[in-house]
């Protein structure tokens, strides 16, 4: 498969395709927040981004920054192959319910301990997310949780297609 042209960036943008494999984690002191049900659950100036080729940024939240209240663990696990074992839980708020709506790491794999404790959502499975007040908007699929915002061109991995790149 070919690889796809990438977008050319413009000012204050980046391309995901110059993003690094494997990921870096990189602070972040933009202002992010999380909806569900109508009801703010992460709100964070301490994220982290996940940055890694073709894949819009995933924001990792400190568990402090989370509605504990609106997680319900499930036994969902999946495998990373550079950060390892990821955890889910539903979000539960005012009787409504998100199936797998955010996810962690709880023994992050050397080299991604910063992971530790923060907690990532899926944009296409809560109500609304912002970065420093711009309406992130998710990946085609179901599988990657990027967040795409003004600030990233792709083309972005995660649509029908795009499972060789």
């Amino acid at each position: 498969m070919r690889r796809p042209r990438p977008e050319r960036p413009g000012p204050g943008q980046e391309s995901v395709w110059d993003y690094p494999r494997p990921p870096t984690v990189d602070p972040s002191r933009e202002h992010v927040r999380v909806w569900f049900a109508g009801r703010i659950v992460g709100d964070s100036h301490a994220a982290v981004r996940v940055c890694e080729t073709s894949h819009p940024p995933v924001y990792y939240l400190p568990r402090e920054d989370v509605d504990a209240s609106a997680l319900a663990p499930t036994e969902r696990r999946t495998w990373c192959e550079f950060k390892g074992q990821a955890a889910y839980a539903d979000l539960l708020v005012e009787g409504q319910r998100s199936a797998h709506a955010c996810w962690w790491y709880p023994r992050p794999t050397p080299g991604y301990e910063v992971l530790t404790d923060r907690i990532a959502f899926y944009p296409q499975r809560v109500e609304r997310i912002t970065v420093d007040d711009e309406t992130v908007r998710s990946v085609q699929g179901d599988f990657y949780g990027g967040w795409i915002t003004s600030r990233v061109v792709g083309p972005f991995k995660g649509g029908p297609g795009t499972e060789w790149w």
